[in-house]
């Protein structure tokens, strides 16, 4: 009886939100009321973990968490991403590789030191997205498969050793160094999302944790604009995303004709209302101690997806 009674308070209480929205929430176990004073301490120390990691919730409960997530892409939204992600107080995770931006130039040239060393000061995570934007697509014998996209081997498959995967991973971390004046995290994620057996467990071994997205959490900012118009994308993602959910975006994209990075204001702001926090991948259970083999404990949504987006 007392059991059926709480998923009738439930019911109630979900009922209370947008339309729409309580379906999605119960969907993803967002929003699961624990009755009494130790459910409302549940709530508040919950809130309080949260706020700390997403500022722009300070004072607020937090019925879940949200970690989004930037690749470099082509540096054409950089600006705009930066200003929205200050305007919302939102700390992000960026993954950076060399890659080649709309001004002519590559995303960690010098040119870019002082928007790297702002994003830094500001308290954002950083990751290795490999420097020369590694494809991985195999292993050969103890070797993989890896074809660069930028750099003085752009195009052309190769085969590297775990030393050779090891040390692409990490010559993003010594630019970083020079333009930022601190390490990265210990963490990087394969372009494409293409992440064979052997190039994780070399990653692994060598202390860099890879991280995915989540199902919900692709934006879709690669997709065609023309069969995935903005406002389309967003109406699913504010419905879709729940506590957990790893976002993907990217600084700037060149095939989709229009830009997605407008959209991360409602994004940030309607995930703000329906109760989520946003914290940076370093804060996430999985990878909170991320120093190497440690940092990759499992139980969580992360792990799928990740051969969803190309870049």
């Amino acid at each position: 009886m007392l059991e059926a009674m709480r998923r009738i308070h439930d019911r109630l209480f979900a009922s209370a939100l947008p339309a729409g929205l309580a379906l999605v929430l119960a969907a993803a176990g967002a929003l699961v009321p624990v009755a009494g004073a130790a459910g409302q301490g549940f709530r508040e120390a919950q809130g309080a973990r949260a706020a700390q990691a997403d500022p722009g919730r300070a004072g607020q409960i937090c019925r879940g968490t949200v970690y989004l997530t930037l690749d470099t892409g082509n540096m054409r939204d950089a600006e705009l991403i930066a200003a929205t992600l200050t305007r919302h107080r939102v700390r992000a995770t960026f993954f950076l590789a060399n890659e080649k931006t709309v001004r002519g130039d590559h995303a960690l040239d010098d040119g870019w030191r002082d928007w790297w060393r702002a994003r830094a000061a500001e308290g954002h995570a950083f990751g290795s997205h490999t420097m020369d934007h590694v494809y991985f697509s195999g292993a050969a014998g103890d070797r993989v498969r890896a074809k660069p996209q930028f750099g003085a081997q752009a195009g052309r498959e190769q085969r590297w050793d775990a030393g050779a995967v090891c040390a692409e991973i990490a010559r993003v971390d010594a630019r970083f160094r020079e333009l930022a004046g601190r390490p990265l995290d210990a963490i990087w994620r394969a372009p494409g999302g293409r992440l064979p057996e052997a190039v994780d467990r070399f990653a692994t071994e060598c202390g860099w944790s890879h991280v995915p997205w989540t199902p919900a959490g692709f934006l879709g900012d690669e997709l065609p604009s023309e069969k995935f118009p903005n406002d389309r994308l967003l109406a699913r993602q504010l419905k879709a995303i729940g506590d957990g959910d790893i976002l993907i975006a990217h600084l700037g994209i060149w095939s989709r004709k229009d830009p997605y990075a407008p959209m991360l204001d409602p994004l940030i702001a309607g995930l703000k209302a329906k109760g989520m926090c946003f914290a940076t991948i370093p804060e996430h259970p999985r990878w909170r101690k991320a120093d190497g083999p440690a940092g990759r404990a499992a139980g969580d949504k992360a792990g799928t997806g990740t051969a969803l987006a190309r870049g």
